[in-house]
């Protein structure tokens, strides 16, 4: 009889795995679709209202300059000009002193890019692919880091509160004195929820953006909705470059303020990509939830003779029943899921039954031997002692290398309640 495979797609035969990066494929597809559809229907009449402005400004000029003004020289200014404010040069400060570079390097290795600042010699675009290479791998190291050593902190935040609960309901005397070692081993391995977890990473952003834009709004002359737009451009790491920091001629206690400027950027990118990879939970969870929605996962079927029996569950393998016993006489093994559809009499009212019967029953019907059920007794303690030694074992090769236990998803599932496998 053959079995289907289990977590397979019924129709295109994908595994769990496959069928939620598909599902997921398609959703960002059509999520890049709708935010397309937004930002055409926002930003586009905007753009028409622009290239008019600018088009009416080229229409005065000429008619104010008219014949006394060459047009290729004019254009050749403008051209001039253009570069000039894409470069920085204008009116802005000194871009590749010591501090200056150091802003620049900070924007590289963060991957932020505001692209207000970029090398214009060979040598220089060459020290930046070499620079960037092992800049970037640092920085992703420090970021995963980051991530493991807040939520560890928060696991332990959220633990303490779990305690005080328990000891404010009264359940943490009562299991202190009735078994202490394993209220101990509970505390331990109790996991917050990734709900909890979010809401204080999503909080601390807000509250880090907010004291931000305090600081940006005055210093680079922006309203405070252009400071938290740059905060979270910036500490997402996109770096439009629309609104960047730090390219004013003056500013009142530069260096002062460019220290603070650079711990708000480092501090800001480390929690919106703790924020980011603790979401990724969640968002995999719902993947999986609309898979088992789309009936995806195939579930274990078994038919009987004549008769057809769905969900079949298999006995606990340290369990004695009759025919398992019986069954044992003749083939001198015990299978591990059976069909349960064989008859006994034991005092005439046990027919057509799968019960397990009490030891004294089972002695006295079948008069089956103490050692075939100290052997059976014994094999079961093998096959749990194996698996205990297994468990043991990939505990103690958590750090090597795998697939399944590296990245920033990993760590975060591993240390939070309700990771997805």
């Amino acid at each position: 009889m053959a079995q289907r495979r289990r977590g397979c797609c019924r129709f295109l035969h994908l595994g769990e795995d496959n069928a939620r990066f598909l599902l997921l494929a398609v959703i960002m597809v059509i999520y890049m679709l709708f935010g397309a559809t937004a930002f055409h229907w926002l930003e586009s009449d905007h753009k028409k209202l622009s290239r008019q402005r600018y088009e009416r400004s080229v229409e005065q000029f000429w008619i104010k300059y008219n014949n006394t003004v060459s047009v290729s020289d004019v254009e050749h200014l403008l051209y001039s000009f253009g570069n000039a404010s894409a470069a920085g040069l204008l009116h802005k400060r000194r871009q590749w002193d010591l501090s200056g570079a150091f802003y620049f390097v900070g924007t590289v290795v963060s991957t932020i890019g505001f692209g207000m600042t970029t090398p214009q010699t060979v040598p220089g675009k060459i020290m930046v692919i070499l620079y960037g290479f092992l800049g970037c791998s640092g920085v992703f190291l420090f970021f995963n880091l980051f991530l493991e050593r807040s939520i560890t902190f928060l696991t332990f935040v959220l633990r303490s509160i779990h305690e005080i609960d328990l000891r404010r309901k009264g359940q943490y005397s009562k299991q202190r004195c009735d078994s202490p070692a394993s209220l101990d081993d509970q505390l331990n391995i109790w996991k917050p929820s990734v709900y909890w977890v979010i809401l204080y990473l999503f909080l601390t952003s807000i509250l880090l953006a907010v004291c931000a834009s305090t600081l940006y709004a005055p210093m680079e002359e922006w309203s405070y909705f252009e400071a938290i737009y740059f905060c979270f451009v910036a500490f997402a790491t996109i770096g439009f470059g629309d609104y960047v920091t730090s390219q004013r001629a003056t500013y009142q206690n530069v260096e002062l303020y460019r220290l603070v400027n650079f711990l708000f950027l480092v501090c800001g990118s480390c929690i919106m990509y703790s924020f980011f990879n603790v979401t990724t939970i969640v968002i995999k969870q719902f993947l999986s939830h609309i898979i088992k929605k789309l009936d995806c996962n195939c579930k274990c079927k078994k038919k009987a003779k004549g008769k057809s029996q769905q969900n079949v569950q298999c006995g606990r393998r340290d369990a004695i029943t009759l025919h398992q016993m019986r069954h044992y006489k003749k083939s001198a093994s015990v299978p591990e899921c059976s069909d349960l559809d064989s008859t006994y009499d034991s005092e005439g009212d046990r027919r057509n039954s799968d019960e397990l019967i009490s030891m004294e029953d089972f002695m006295k019907s079948n008069k089956v031997s103490l050692a075939v059920m100290q052997k059976q007794l014994h094999e079961s303690a093998i096959r749990r002692q194996e698996v205990l030694l297994a468990y043991l074992c990939a505990s103690d090769n958590e750090d090597e290398i795998k697939p399944e236990t590296v990245g920033p998803l990993t760590i975060a599932s591993r240390k939070l309640k309700g990771d997805i496998t």
